[in-house]
């Protein structure tokens, strides 16, 4: 199992550290709600260092992108960044990814922790254009820096105006006494911030200055337990839950980052798809009564027949109830409807309702 650069200070901390995509990574600290809502209303850190970084280089390293991902890649510029997935052939989804230009011919792919080598096999596999590739992955770490007030808690560290940059913008700037670090506004909280990339050799001066840069505005350190009940509570696809190799984008509800006017792996598939209607959707619901739906809980109808299955599901620390994702046939995905969860011996009813479940 490998550690993060950070892992001794998420222990000196006292975290809960458990086993995550092959890291020892901090699950959480004070617990997951009161974290949950220190970044809902202040400020938190997270280090996700685990994530996967490539580089892709050279003339045809658009080319290549624009191959294997779903979106496209062609309207971003200098400093812009853009969410897109890597569709697979048979109409599943290989990983979903964030995709940086940071020049013409240079581009940084950052992927989940769990499918590194993965999503470098199959881009890889795909790159008969000959674009350079580097997986930089184990030499940069990553920390998220998020909530309502990161821009103001972090301004004291950076000579770049934080509170300009635009979402899914980013900056290469100074930062907490290091030049040239990413600062980048992205997250998966649905709160702002900003996540930092800096070298291995840089994060810990980086991390202890966010965390005194922080102090006067409540900043804590932040586990993984409550990275999932944020992402959860805006309706983000969380890999291998909600999405996975036998899930189409256009099932999960990511049409928006499927763009036929470019090919792309199995294009031609998934426009057909858009074409004929999907089977089955990824809906978001809201429990009517108490209780916590939880992943591969069955979603049931009122009879009690099985017509599909809870992919992530929480009780949600902003929202006081029961909330979760799952797939159902098309025809019952309509908002509004009525379908049941199977907790235990109960089938508790629950609400189709529209994302984000937290309004902010």
């Amino acid at each position: 199992m490998k550690n993060t650069v950070l892992s001794h200070i998420h222990e000196a901390l006292g975290a809960k550290m458990a086993p995550f995509a092959g890291y020892n990574m901090p699950i959480q600290y004070e617990g997951v709600s009161a974290e949950h809502l220190t970044v809902r209303n202040g400020v938190g850190v997270f280090d996700v260092s685990h994530m996967g970084e490539f580089l892709i280089l050279g003339d045809k390293a658009l080319d290549l992108i624009q191959k294997v991902c779903s979106n496209d890649a062609s309207v971003l510029v200098n400093g812009k960044a853009q969410y897109s997935c890597l569709p697979n052939e048979t109409g599943g989804i290989v990983d979903d990814l964030i995709v940086y230009r940071l020049e013409a011919e240079k581009w940084l792919l950052v992927v989940n922790a769990s499918n590194i080598e993965k999503d470098w096999n199959w881009i890889s596999k795909h790159n008969t254009m000959g674009a350079e590739m580097r997986n930089i992955s184990d030499k940069y770490s990553l920390l998220a820096i998020q909530g309502p007030k990161t821009a103001e808690a972090m301004q004291s560290l950076s000579s770049v105006d934080l509170k300009t940059i635009p979402n899914y913008s980013f900056v290469v700037g100074d930062f907490a006494g290091i030049e040239h670090v990413i600062i980048s506004a992205t997250g998966y909280t649905g709160s702002g911030g900003f996540e930092i990339y800096c070298k291995n050799e840089e994060v810990e001066q980086v991390w202890n200055k966010v965390m005194e840069a922080g102090a006067a505005f409540g900043i804590k350190p932040i586990g993984l337990a409550a990275r999932d009940t944020l992402r959860l509570e805006m309706g983000y696809c969380l890999y291998g839950n909600d999405i996975n190799d036998q899930t189409s984008p256009l099932e999960a509800g990511l049409g928006w980052i499927t763009k036929f006017t470019k090919e792309f792996t199995n294009s031609e598939a998934l426009k057909k798809q858009k074409e004929n209607g999907v089977a089955k959707k990824l809906v978001a619901f809201e429990l009517n009564e108490r209780g916590v739906p939880r992943h591969d809980y069955d979603i049931v109808d009122e009879q009690g027949n099985k017509i599909g299955v809870v992919t992530s599901g929480t009780m949600a620390p902003s929202l006081n109830k029961g909330i979760g994702l799952g797939y159902v046939p098309a025809e019952l995905s309509k908002l509004g409807s009525t379908i049941h969860v199977q907790i235990r011996k109960n089938s508790i009813p629950a609400t189709v309702v529209k994302l984000p479940f937290y309004k902010g």
